[in-house]
């Protein structure tokens, strides 16, 4: 089994589009923005110098001022740590993106960092905006260059063009100002406020890529590129679980599994993933070398669509049971 792809598509990418999604079809990933593009340009950027992660995010960003922030490093960004709340309606507090920017750069902590875990869009942004200041470049540019271009994600970027737009599924209605079915632009507000190009949200991509993206993180690279990209320096760091907070599950970008997340019951405690508010995931078992992508519309045409969480569990064990039939030999 190991080394093979398996890829099941069920349902159809719109309410008034009967096409039956398929490996190539192209989805808005919300959240796995953080890892896939975001974690890992700061993977590299830590592994090329230009991000110390134990430095004050003061250094890079200047801006980020108030009562504490001078504690804030990169290392509690990425373990949502840093006492910042989880969110503000950016698009409701500014009148445009660069607005938008200098409101996050002067949120207020809720805590001391390194005080709570609490999941925060903020802290992504921030970790974003660090990582154009020190490379000069937007996340998007940066993004193609140094990963999806090497690895050969054709599907996987900001901002899609209309040509592809027809592979794309739809997302929810927009009750906040768009006023219709979002298909083909970021469905999270606070990413469309900032242009479609944040560190919390706004890839989009397709299966294949991210079973691409995953096997590159195990170290296999794909056997189909004409291209290697070779992982940093600082890979194992950011897929351990950091413990910085007690109880927390926190690697750094990644999470790990914990009780009743998603990654279900069976996966191996050194396994990592996320997951995305519009009903996708992607969680990598190093012990099993084993992938898997769960990429879903749930939130079209209303996010008011609970199953979401007991699918994803079900995926996970379900993928565990098929490969390995026999719990008396848990490896394949």
């Amino acid at each position: 089994m190991k080394g093979r792809r398996f890829v099941y598509g069920a349902g159809r990418l719109a309410l008034d589009d009967p096409t039956r999604p398929d490996g190539h079809s192209v989805f808005d990933l919300a959240s796995l923005t953080k890892v896939v593009a975001t974690t890992t340009l700061a993977m590299f950027a830590v592994a090329e110098g230009k991000l110390d992660l134990d430095a004050a995010i003061q250094r890079y960003l200047p801006e980020f001022r108030g009562p504490g922030k001078d504690r804030v490093t990169l290392r509690h960004l990425l373990t949502h740590s840093s006492g910042l709340p989880a969110d503000r309606p950016l698009w409701r507090q500014s009148p445009d993106a660069d607005s938008a920017r200098r409101l996050v750069y002067a949120t207020r902590l809720d805590t001391l960092p390194g005080a709570r875990t609490v999941y925060s869009d903020l802290g992504a942004i921030l970790i974003g905006e660090t990582i154009r200041r020190v490379y000069r470049t937007n996340l998007d540019r940066l993004a193609e260059r140094k990963v999806f271009r090497p690895l050969e994600m054709g599907a996987t970027r900001f901002n899609p063009p209309a040509s592809v737009a027809s592979r794309i599924a739809a997302t929810e209605y927009d009750t906040i100002w768009r006023k219709r079915i979002v298909r083909g632009e970021v469905h999270d507000e606070k990413a469309a406020w900032l242009g479609g190009i944040a560190g919390h949200a706004g890839l989009f991509g397709s299966a294949m890529d991210l079973l691409t993206f995953g096997e590159w993180l195990l170290g296999k690279g794909n056997d189909r590129s004409a291209t290697r990209l070779a992982l940093p320096a600082s890979a194992g760091e950011f897929k351990r679980r950091q413990h910085l907070v007690p109880g927390s599950s926190r690697a750094l970008g990644w999470d790990t599994p914990s009780s009743g997340s998603s990654a279900g019951t069976r996966l191996d405690s050194l396994s990592f993933g996320h997951t995305g508010f519009t009903g996708t995931s992607i969680w990598i078992d190093p012990t099993r070398d084993l992938v898997i992508v769960l990429l879903t519309n749930r939130v079209h045409p209303t996010r008011n669509n609970p199953r979401i969480g007991p699918l994803r569990i079900e995926v996970a064990n379900r993928v565990v049971s098929l490969l390995e039939p026999n719990p008396s030999n848990p490896r394949p």
